[in-house]
């Protein structure tokens, strides 16, 4: 008789595994990815930091797993489809993880080489994100919402590199409302009132 459950090392690696990438996601919202970031994270696991390596080939890859968990997270606000009014909603979580979203900023940029760990995660996050933003902006189109004069692609690419920037401005200062200059970066994608 089977249970469905996977049982012995390989569950209890698995759930090892998760276990870190869930507390890497704590430790690095509120302390970033550099300096003791992993020593702590190995801490609060209760195994030594060379012991991430057994579970994680390289920083990179248990930073990749954190920021695909970060994702998911997201994802799961957002419901089945990723949308354009979901942007703001991502852009508030992300004022309240500095450290998450300074991890995303730097692996993000980093990644565009292409022998670097991230780079397919991160180019196929940008199809997958630039495919539904501009299904969404294609059906508001039709709707009448938004103007029907743009791309729905480079709508979503604009939008996307609005987000990224505003992010990046938001590091160096909370200032910026990165909420804010989504919305009005939105509002510019709206039909004129007739």
């Amino acid at each position: 008789m089977t249970t469905g459950k996977t049982r012995g090392p390989y569950a209890k690696g698995e759930e090892r595994r998760r276990t870190i990438v869930q507390t890497a996601m704590d430790v690095f919202a509120t302390e970033g990815f550099e300096g003791a970031a992993l020593k702590h994270v190995a801490e609060l696991v209760g195994v030594r930091e060379a012991t991430l390596f057994h579970y994680f080939s390289s920083k990179q890859e248990l930073q990749q797993a954190v920021l695909a968990e970060r994702d998911d997270r997201a994802i799961s606000m957002a419901g089945e489809v990723f949308g354009v009014d979901d942007l703001p909603v991502v852009a508030a979580r992300n004022e309240q993880e500095p450290g998450l979203t300074s991890l995303y900023a730097v692996a993000s940029a980093t990644a565009n080489d292409t022998s670097h760990a991230s780079h397919e995660y991160f180019r196929e996050r940008y199809e997958l994100v630039i495919r539904d933003l501009a299904r969404d902006v294609e059906a508001r189109q039709r709707s009448g919402e938004y103007r029907s004069d743009i791309d729905p692609e480079w709508a979503a690419r604009l939008l996307i590199g609005v987000f990224d920037g505003i992010q990046v401005q938001w590091l160096y200062d909370k200032g910026v409302s990165m909420q804010e200059g989504l919305r009005r970066a939105i509002a510019l994608l709206k039909a004129p009132e007739a």
